[in-house]
């Protein structure tokens, strides 16, 4: 596999990844369908990824999806306990390229928003931030209290971007594959990854366009 470089152990703390990896992390909120697309679009990709589920999205997992918890882990390339600070993910020392929190729970956005790393989710959030790295979150929630708009602005105001789960209808969507698509597009583009997920409006033939 491209970019990755793995020692004889396969146990995740030997193996060293380039600064390529890209974080993908569920927590407790609905539209988890949002991040199992986003995981096996990269790993069609071929791209490297470190997944991080919270102890809340395994049950949301449980309602929403057909897919089980382990078949969500396989379409990552290592997976960390989102319990376990020790991770290597959660110190600045180890290289990835980004973060994307999918779907964020208001929860979630609170502790990153105050510096709280109470779990390697949040952590590794923090170590993103401060090592001026990538980070998406993508909330779902709605409708949104005062203090959920304060915190997000808090994280942009620090270069983290604020990615709302509000898919688009210019592209006439005919699927939910094809709603999830265009919020994947969004990410992948956000991360300057070529892809077709997202169609492109070209205003002179009004037309829709992938990139």
């Amino acid at each position: 596999m491209k970019n990755l470089k793995r020692l004889l152990n396969k146990n995740y703390n030997d193996l060293i990844f380039e600064d390529t990896m890209i974080i993908v992390a569920i927590t407790g909120a609905s539209g988890v369908s949002y991040a199992v697309r986003l995981l096996r679009v990269l790993k069609n990709m071929g791209l490297e990824t470190g997944l991080l589920i919270s102890e809340a999205a395994k049950t949301v997992i449980e309602y929403e999806l057909y897919e089980t918890i382990d078949d969500i882990k396989n379409l990552s390339d290592v997976y960390y306990e989102s319990k376990d600070l020790t991770v290597p993910i959660a110190s600045g020392s180890f290289k990835f390229d980004s973060l994307i929190i999918i779907p964020c729970s208001m929860k979630t956005l609170s502790s990153i928003a105050n510096g709280y790393g109470n779990n390697a989710i949040t952590r590794v959030a923090d170590v993103t931030l401060k090592e001026r790295r990538k980070l998406i979150l993508v909330p779902r929630e709605t409708p949104l209290r005062t203090v959920h708009i304060k915190n997000m602005l808090k994280i942009s105001e620090e270069g983290g971007v604020i990615l709302p789960a509000m898919p688009g209808f210019y592209n006439t969507p005919e699927s939910i594959d094809e709603m999830l698509d265009f919020i994947v597009g969004k990410i992948l583009n956000i991360l300057k990854i070529k892809n077709t997920q997202l169609k492109q409006w070209d205003n002179k033939t009004t037309k829709m366009k992938n990139n």
